[in-house]
């Protein structure tokens, strides 16, 4: 299937590795020129030297962090020209209400949280003036299925599933759609990071973590670009009477799962 993304021009936060990384490829793949933007700046130029080699598309790299409103501000004057935006950094930690104190909250929501709405207002306003755009937003399944050990995660992504649906359900009136992603465990370096955490607090041994993975569906979390594709579907006309909705891929976890 053509998604007629040819010439497209894409940004990507959090395009270093994991899902932005996959997100990167799979836009690549379809003809869209991507921008790719983390704080890793070698990982980012390895990434955009490999999707230019293999793709024949655009590929800039843009070492920002979105924690900063000057980086955000350089960021989306760079931005002026984009179709597409992909909100994916973030790098929330694990941990129950008494493990996170109030500077890691503060922290890790400066980028997952605030760092998606600032971004998306100074983009939204510029897809307007030029007629149109998507909004792209990776939140994550904790949102819908609270989870006490990742609570500052699954706080932060339910606001931003109320932020995706809120502007999403009136955007296209400003010919923009609004959507969001919910994945589930994703087979990521963050993922690994997460469950080690998580196994050190409840078993006080991290190298257990994969006993959290034996109940998963099919027995395997996520593959990163099983997101991405999805992501290139949701930006593409294919797609282009969806608005103001979260899809959740997560393999039926939420859905009862067990």
């Amino acid at each position: 299937m053509d998604l007629h993304l040819r010439g497209k021009r894409v940004l990507i936060t959090g395009a270093s590795k994991g899902i932005g990384a996959a997100a990167a490829e799979a836009f690549a793949e379809e003809g869209a020129d991507v921008m790719l933007a983390a704080r890793n700046g070698e990982q980012l130029k390895a990434l955009a030297e490999r999707l230019r080699s293999a793709h024949q598309i655009g590929a800039t790299t843009h070492v920002v962090d979105l924690r900063k409103s000057e980086d955000i501000a350089r960021l989306v004057k760079e931005a002026a020209d984009i179709d597409i935006l992909v909100n994916n950094a973030g790098d929330i930690p694990g941990g129950s209400v008494d493990k996170i104190d109030e500077a890691t909250w503060r922290h890790a929501w400066e980028l997952k949280v605030f760092g998606y709405i600032n971004l998306t207002r100074a983009i939204y306003a510029q897809m307007k003036a030029r007629g149109g755009g998507v909004i792209v937003n990776d939140i994550g399944a904790a949102g819908e299925k609270f989870d006490a050990n990742y609570i500052c995660g699954s706080a932060g992504n339910a606001a931003l599933m109320a932020f995706t649906r809120a502007l999403g359900g009136k955007s296209l009136a400003d010919n923009i759609r609004v959507v969001g992603i919910n994945p589930g465990p994703v087979g990521t370096d963050r993922h690994v990071t997460l469950l080690k955490t998580r196994a050190r607090n409840q078993f006080g041994d991290e190298n257990r973590y994969r006993e959290f993975q034996k109940g998963m569906p099919l027995g395997r979390p996520a593959h990163a670009r099983e997101i991405g594709d999805l992501m290139a579907f949701l930006a593409s006309d294919r797609s282009g009477y969806t608005s103001g909705v979260i899809f959740t891929v997560d393999g039926g976890h939420t859905s009862g799962w067990s």
